[in-house]
C-alpha cells in the first residue's frame, strides 16, 4: 500500500505514475473523499471539544449552586451528535481505505515505461540453445512415452490443468527442488523454512493479493470461522513471518526459502498454455524472500535474481534476463526482473522466475518495520521475493533441453547425486 500522506500531497504526481502502468487513479473520487474526510473530522473535533468545555462547566455551576438540567441535556446530545460523526467519519475512511488497497506499486525510476510485455527490455542471455540433429519433441510427449507424466489420470482425479508425475519423472521433480534449497541455504545463505499452505486473509492482504485479487485464490469457507485461503506462492507466509515486528537493525537481512506447492485458479487465463505443465492450478515452487533494510533494497534485488540465476546456469540451462517494464510488474512490485528458459519445443524463452523489489509496499500493509539505529525509531523495511525456481517449469525445460534422439533424457550432472547416480532415464 503507498503511503496516504504521500499520496494526498502528490496527488497528480502520483496518479502521472500510475497511468505509466495502466492504472487509472480516480482523482476526482480521492479527492471528494479526502474533503468528506476533512470536513466530518473537523466538526468531529469543534464538537469533541465543545462537549468538553459544557463538561467543565457542569462542574463549575453544580459548585454554584444552579441548575444544571439544560447543560446535561446538551452535553448529551453533543455525546450524540459526536457519535453519528464517529460512524460517518469510519464510513468515509473506510472507503479511503478500500480505494487505497486497489492502488498498485510505483515503478522506481530505473524500471522502462512501457504498456505491455512488448515494452520489458532485455538485460542479458547465458548459455546458446542447443542443435538437435532430431525432431525434438515436447515435454508432454516425452514423459507419457513411458506413462511417467500422465494427464488423463490427474484429470480423472482433478479435472484439467493438474498432473500426476510417476517414477523418475516424479524423482527428477523431487531432486530439482532438493537441489535448489541446497543451492540457497548452502551458498547463498538463505534460512530453510517449512510454511503453513493455508493462511487467513490478513495475510494475503499483506503481501497484496487481496482484496484485489481474490478470483486467482482457492478459499476455503468455514462456517464460524475465519476463511482459509490456499497459498498462491510461499512468498504469503515467508514475508508475513514478519508481519506486525519490529525488528532490531542487527536482524537484517532475513533471507528465507521455502518448498511448497502453490494454488492458483488461473482465473482468466482460459485457453493459454492448455498443453502439459506450463500454466497449473497446483504447481512446486522454490520461493526466496529478503527482508531488508530500505537503503539496500535494489542492491539485494540484484543478489536475489542472481540467486535464481544460478539455479539455471548449474543445470546448464540457456536463458535470458528481462527487466520488465511498467505495464507488465506485478502488482506489489516496485521494480522486477523475469528469467525466462529456453523450451526448445516451443522455440522461444519462457518465464521460470519472476524477482521483485517490493520496496514499503507490502510492509506497510503488514506494519512491518525495523527500528532505525540512526534515529531510534521505527520504520519500515523493504521486502522482496523471487522464485528460485518454480520446479515443475524447470522440470519441463530440463525434459526438453537434455532429451536425446530415443526420447530418453540426460539426467544434468548437478542432479545426478539426488538421482542415485542414475546418467539417463527412459
Amino acid at each position: 500500500m503507498l503511503d496516504s500522506k504521500l499520496v494526498r500531497t502528490q496527488l497528480q504526481e502520483i496518479a502521472d505514475r500510475l497511468a505509466t502502468r495502466g492504472f487509472q487513479l480516480d482523482v476526482a473520487r480521492f479527492e471528494s473523499l479526502e474533503a468528506q474526510r476533512k470536513a466530518v473530522q473537523t466538526r468531529t473535533e469543534q464538537l469533541q471539544a465543545e462537549r468538553n468545555a459544557r463538561s467543565k462547566a457542569i462542574g463549575q455551576a453544580k459548585s454554584r449552586g444552579e441548575d444544571i438540567a439544560p447543560l446535561l441535556a446538551e452535553v448529551d446530545r453533543m455525546g450524540s451528535d459526536l457519535e453519528a460523526g464517529k460512524r460517518e467519519l469510519d464510513v468515509i475512511q473506510a472507503e479511503l481505505d478500500g480505494l487505497m488497497l486497489s492502488i498498485p506499486n510505483l515503478p522506481h525510476e530505473s524500471v522502462p515505461v512501457g504498456a505491455d510485455e512488448e515494452g520489458n527490455v532485455e538485460v542479458r542471455r547465458w548459455g546458446t540453445p542447443a542443435t538437435f540433429g532430431f525432431e525434438i519433441k515436447d515435454h508432454v510427449a516425452l514423459g507419457e512415452q513411458h506413462g511417467w507424466l500422465d494427464f488423463e489420470t490427474a484429470a480423472k482425479l482433478s479435472g484439467a490443468r493438474f498432473a500426476l508425475m510417476r517414477g523418475p519423472i516424479a524423482r527428477l521433480h523431487r531432486a530439482l527442488a532438493q537441489f535448489m534449497l541446497d543451492l540457497h541455504t548452502g551458498e547463498h545463505g538463505y534460512e530453510e523454512a517449512y510454511t503453513p499452505y493455508l493462511v487467513q486473509a490478513p495475510a494475503l492482504q499483506g503481501t497484496g493479493q487481496l482484496p484485489k485479487f481474490e478470483e486467482d485464490l482457492f478459499k476455503i469457507t468455514r462456517e464460524g470461522e475465519a476463511d482459509f485461503y490456499l497459498i498462491p506462492t510461499a512468498e504469503v507466509s515467508l514475508t508475513n513471518i514478519v508481519s506486525g515486528e519490529i525488528l532490531d537493525a542487527k536482524q537484517l537481512p532475513l533471507k528465507f526459502v521455502a518448498h511448497t506447492p502453490c494454488f492458483r485458479s488461473e482465473a482468466g487465463a482460459s485457453g493459454r498454455d492448455t498443453r502439459g505443465m506450463i500454466r497449473q492450478h497446483q504447481f512446486d515452487k522454490v520461493e526466496m524472500v529478503q527482508i531488508v533494510d530500505p537503503a539496500t533494497s535494489y542492491e539485494a534485488l540484484e543478489e536475489l535474481t542472481g540467486n535464481a540465476e544460478k539455479v539455471l546456469q548449474r543445470l546448464g540451462l540457456p536463458y535470458r534476463l528481462l527487466a520488465l517494464c511498467t505495464g507488465d510488474m506485478g502488482f506489489g512490485a516496485t521494480k522486477t526482473y523475469d528469467l525466462e528458459v529456453w523450451v526448445p519445443s516451443q522455440d522461444k524463452y519462457r518465464e521460470i522466475s519472476s524477482c521483485s523489489n517490493c520496496g514499503d509496499f507490502q510492509a506497510r500493509r503488514m506494519q512491518a518495520r525495523w527500528r532505525n539505529p540512526e534515529t531510534g525509531k521505527p520504520e519500515l523495511v523493504h521486502t522482496l521475493n523471487g522464485s528460485g525456481l518454480a520446479v515443475g517449469r524447470t522440470l519441463v525445460a530440463v525434459l526438453e533441453n537434455y532429451q536425446q534422439a530415443d526420447g530418453s533424457i540426460r539426467v544434468p550432472e548437478v542432479l545426478k547425486p539426488y538421482m542415485g547416480g542414475i546418467e539417463v532415464i527412459g
